[in-house]
């Protein structure tokens, strides 16, 4: 039985696998973080365009979103 706890002590065989998923949640976390902070920029930059470009255009009508 002092054995088995031993060679259970030094198995290291699922590190890899702990430190995997730790990194791919960092990675989704960044990712998540990046685009919540992109999001409003984006949706901001597509109103200012999309009103630039009706004054330059006045009969044109743009196509519902």
């Amino acid at each position: 039985m002092m054995n088995f706890i031993k060679n259970f002590k030094n198995d290291e065989s699922g590190a890899v696998t702990v430190d995997w998923v730790v990194l791919t949640a960092a990675v989704v976390g960044l990712a998540v973080a990046a685009y919540t902070s992109i999001e409003s920029g984006a949706a901001d930059l597509t109103a200012d365009t999309k009103t630039y470009m009706s004054t330059q255009a006045p009969g044109y009508t743009a196509p519902s979103e």
